[in-house]
């Protein structure tokens, strides 16, 4: 069996788990999130912990179980704590502002790039530069920083775009005469 599937998700005070169906929902202070099971796992609640098992001896049973742990483990981090993706811009006259729910972004073109933050995802800006993707999805906020890097992705050669706050970028030599 997956070693991941074999360690319980540990449910903290104030997080609710509910099985309905094939749905799981998962409550906590910070929000409610759902997730449709897989006929092949089977989901054990208690009230401090969460075991999920395979239903069948397959090596898909195996390979869905430990995957829902994994996903059942971040959802119940994420109503507890949340998720947030840091993201730098690197380049002259490079900027970011938030405004309510659109992201104005100036990114070397001849127009600004104006991205609309989709529900349950906040961004921030704390500074021109900076810009910090929240949520209690770790998927989705993934998801909008990857939409926000793609607009202008880090360059080899000078570095400028957007990049994650721990990426490192290595930079190519110039062409030599």
């Amino acid at each position: 069996m997956s070693r991941v599937a074999k360690r319980p998700v540990s449910v903290p005070k104030g997080v609710e788990i509910n099985q309905s169906g094939g749905a799981l929902t998962v409550k906590g202070p910070k929000g409610e999130l759902n997730m449709q099971l897989n006929p092949e796992v089977a989901v054990t609640i208690d009230t401090e912990a969460a075991s999920v098992a395979p239903n069948s001896g397959s090596r898909f049973a195996y390979a869905m179980a430990g995957t829902t742990m994994a996903l059942l483990n971040n959802m119940v981090q994420g109503v507890t704590e949340g998720f947030e993706r840091k993201l730098e811009l690197v380049g002259v006259g490079y900027r970011a502002k938030a405004q309510g729910a659109k992201l104005n972004l100036t990114l070397g073109f001849s127009h600004p790039v104006n991205y609309q933050v989709p529900e349950g995802v906040t961004v921030e800006t704390p500074s021109q530069t900076e810009v910090v993707v929240k949520g209690i999805d770790k998927q989705r906020v993934g998801q909008v920083a990857a939409e926000i890097r793609s607009y202008r992705p880090p360059e080899p050669y000078k570095g400028k775009g957007v990049r994650y706050s721990d990426e490192h970028v290595i930079l190519k030599e110039a062409k030599k005469k």
